[in-house]
């Protein structure tokens, strides 16, 4: 069949230009052309380079079709701005041939400064049962997560993505192992070393119940609430900075707080022995599934403010400031 012989034959797919239309049938999973079925029987990777009217471009469907298939991997190129040929003018123009070609030799290898790098990166709530029905979690969605595997991989880093319990799909040519506990995220960081980075994103429950029910706890009338004992769960991250043989060349862990932020992130820095720490105000804030993140990168000799962006953008940015860290560090003092 011609369109499967297409599918299986290319190392690359890039749809250029893609149309609102086309971009529409990718995200819905449509076939009833030649292209559309070639999209949907591969397994390769595809990059679009999206060429529309400037209204088509910022219409709400466009872009949650765009930011679904970023979820599923796709590579998105931004469009050009200038005049367009229906007369109006804005963005939404096919990018320059030769910005194309550049992109698809970086995907090849040529431009992307991670490859070679061994990246884990942790997502998601944890999930600690109390019985078969109830559990103690967070509101983590993975959304930040999620977008700084991407982007490491689009860097050219060989990515294992550890996820709790998300809705969200397991993103395209990323190996994606998704646990429930705090303890099997500890298990499959470990069974996932060695790394040269370590970003642990996820929101890691502190506590666990002391006992787990086999039967559901029943409501009595008249009975007090039960009481439930906690104890302490493993410390993923910081059970990674500590390792005496084997530690990551950088480790990156996150702070999500509601008070003095600064201050708790520098003290969880030097406390779990991260090299880095992004920390986001989720008091003040929507973080928890929203689509934009406010952060700052502390070190330990700085703190810098991130403006609020995309979780998209902040994990690109992250990802800049990876490749700066591993390009200026010598390979020596990167090893250790």
């Amino acid at each position: 069949m011609g369109h499967i012989r297409l599918s299986r034959e290319a190392d690359l797919i890039v749809v250029a230009p893609a149309s609102a239309n086309m971009i529409a049938k990718m995200t819905h999973g449509l076939a009833d052309d030649l292209a559309a079925a070639t999209l949907l029987a591969s397994d390769k990777p595809v990059m679009i380079c999206p060429a529309m009217n400037p209204m088509m471009w910022s219409h709400p469907a466009t872009q949650d079709n765009l930011a679904l298939l970023r979820q599923r991997g796709v590579m998105i190129l931004s469009p050009d701005s200038g005049e367009m040929a229906c007369g109006e003018t804005g963005e939404g123009r096919l990018p320059d041939p030769a910005a194309i070609l550049t992109h698809i030799q970086d995907h090849f290898g040529s431009h992307r400064p991670l490859t070679g790098k061994r990246a884990i990166v942790t997502a998601g709530p944890t999930y600690e049962p109390i019985d078969p029905v109830r559990f103690i979690g967070n509101r983590s969605s993975g959304k930040q997560g999620f977008a700084i595997a991407r982007a490491l991989a689009e860097a050219g880093a060989d990515v294992t993505l550890i996820t709790g319990p998300t809705a969200l799909p397991d993103p395209a040519f990323i190996e994606t192992l998704r646990i429930e506990t705090a303890s099997e995220m500890q298990e499959s960081c470990n069974e996932s070393l060695p790394a040269d980075i370590v970003v642990a994103a996820a929101a890691v429950s502190d506590w666990r119940p002391a006992k787990r029910l086999v039967s559901k706890m029943k409501k009595r009338r008249n009975a007090q609430p039960p009481a439930l004992e906690l104890v302490e769960n493993p410390d993923v991250i910081a059970g990674l900075a500590r390792a005496k043989a084997g530690r990551p060349a950088l480790v990156i862990g996150f702070a999500a707080e509601t008070d003095e932020l600064i201050e708790n992130a520098k003290e969880k820095l030097t406390r779990k022995n991260c090299d880095w720490i992004v920390a986001n105000n989720v008091g003040d804030e929507p973080v928890f599934g929203a689509e934009e993140n406010h952060v700052y990168l502390v070190t330990r000799d700085t703190v810098e403010e991130w403006p609020r962006a995309s979780k998209d953008d902040v994990a690109r940015a992250l990802t800049q400031r990876i490749i700066t860290h591993f390009t200026q560090t010598p390979l020596k003092e990167a090893a250790e």
